[in-house]
């Protein structure tokens, strides 16, 4: 129900405190904005518009890249995120089944060793997308001992797609917490929160390593995406080498793409990774709950053949 007002009386001034002389005066004019001031203004309104666009446009890997523009990003050292753009828009026209892209393959498969974890974490996922080609089988079969564990974690589930099992240890490992420790003895001068969702690569905590003019800051980053589950440590407090810092449970995507490898490879030992997953919990989206279900089916009635 609406509340109205009533009008007001015709006789009454809606300013009654102000005398009719005044009410009447002329009102003062108002100050403008100078022509400098309001060009200014506009630039500014402009850039504060313009500059998240084109930091968008910049790291977007969805934007299309000519022949030329492929291969200029895919050679820039320099910036290895265009190096991923490139990947991603080769792995993209794989999957439109393009010819064309073949004379970038070699490449593709020399980036499997390139020294950022994001690109090969990117390269492993690309080689899945074309299994007709021997020399992506063999160079994802070598990143199964990659340093890092997305890396592994990717050239398992791109090697699923060639029929082969031989990542399943490792995609098992996807479903497991990451447990993080302090890389060097220290004073933690920042932390982040329990509950927090991190990047691969994010930030968890920030040491102090040694004392004086000789003390150097060290940071302790996450391995893998998904949610700080605890944190070991507070700001201030003193940490051994070694020592656990924080435990990061995997992200939703990374859950749902091992469960659904699993689904195809698991094997019985597998099966106290997938339950925890079949809980009915506020944390666990539903369409990972049921693929864990799906995937526990598939295994146990693989086991029994």
């Amino acid at each position: 129900m609406s509340i109205q007002s009533e009008p007001a009386s015709p006789n009454v001034s809606p300013f009654p405190n102000i005398p009719a002389e005044s009410a009447s005066a002329d009102p003062k004019p108002r100050h403008r904005m100078s022509t400098r001031n309001r060009i200014l203004f506009f630039i500014t309104a402009w850039l504060i518009v313009l500059m998240p666009f084109l930091f968008w446009w910049n790291t977007w890997f969805g934007r299309q890249l000519s022949d030329k523009q492929l291969v200029e990003y895919l050679r820039d050292d320099k910036k290895p995120r265009h190096i991923q753009h490139a990947l991603v828009q080769i792995g993209e026209r794989m999957t439109r089944h393009d010819n064309s892209i073949t004379r970038w393959y070699p490449e593709v498969t020399h980036l499997a060793s390139y020294p950022v974890d994001e690109v090969r974490n990117t390269d492993a996922w690309v080689m899945g997308q074309d299994t007709s080609v021997p020399g992506f089988h063999e160079a994802l079969l070598k990143m199964l001992s990659d340093p890092s564990p997305m890396v592994r974690g990717n050239a398992a589930l791109s090697l699923v797609r060639f029929g082969d099992a031989s990542g399943r240890l490792q995609i098992d490992a996807l479903l497991q917490p990451a447990t993080i420790t302090a890389p060097q003895s220290g004073k933690v001068i920042d932390a982040d929160r329990a509950s927090t969702a991190i990047r691969q690569g994010g930030l968890i905590a920030k040491l102090q390593v040694g004392d004086g003019d000789a003390s150097q800051t060290v940071e302790v980053r996450s391995p893998i995406p998904g949610r700080i589950r605890s944190l070991s440590l507070q700001d201030g407090q003193n940490v051994k080498s070694g020592a656990e810092v924080a435990v990061v449970d995997p992200g939703t995507e990374q859950v749902w793409e091992a469960l659904r490898a699993l689904y195809l490879i698991g094997q019985p030992e597998d099966l106290p990774s997938v339950l925890p997953y079949e809980r009915e919990l506020p944390e666990i989206p539903d369409r990972i709950r049921q693929q864990a279900v799906l995937t526990d089916k598939a295994i146990r009635q693989r086991g029994q053949h």
